[in-house]
C-alpha cells in the first residue's frame, strides 16, 4: 500500500477497526496493541488509525493512544467522507450559479 487512502479503500479492514471501536466504546489502543489485535504491520496499522482520526471517528490521545471521539453512534467514516464530498460539490455548484 502506498498511501493512507489505500488503507481506507480496503473496506474490510476499515470496517473491522470501526466495528471494534463501536462494540467497545471505552476501547483505547496504541498502534502496537492494534497491530496485535488485527494482525497488521506497523505502517498499515498506523495509516488505518490515522484514517479514522482524519474521519473524526477516533481521537489520538497523548502517548499515541487511540480512542473514539464520541460515545454516540457516528456515521461510518466512508459515508461521512462521501457526504462531505457531495456537500462540497453542491456548495461549489451553488456559487457558480449565483
Amino acid at each position: 500500500m502506498n498511501s493512507k487512502h489505500s488503507v481506507v479503500d480496503d473496506g474490510s479492514l476499515l470496517q473491522r477497526a470501526y466495528s471494534e471501536f463501536l462494540e467497545m466504546p471505552g476501547l483505547r489502543l496504541t498502534c502496537r496493541q492494534a497491530q496485535r489485535l488485527w494482525g497488521l504491520d506497523e505502517w498499515t496499522c498506523l495509516r488505518l488509525l490515522e484514517s479514522l482520526v482524519d474521519a473524526r471517528f477516533l481521537y489520538r490521545l497523548p502517548h499515541g493512544i487511540y480512542t473514539r471521539l464520541s460515545d454516540g453512534r457516528p456515521a461510518h467514516p466512508r459515508l461521512r467522507a462521501l457526504r462531505a464530498r457531495d456537500e462540497g460539490e453542491i456548495s461549489r455548484r451553488r456559487k457558480k450559479t449565483v
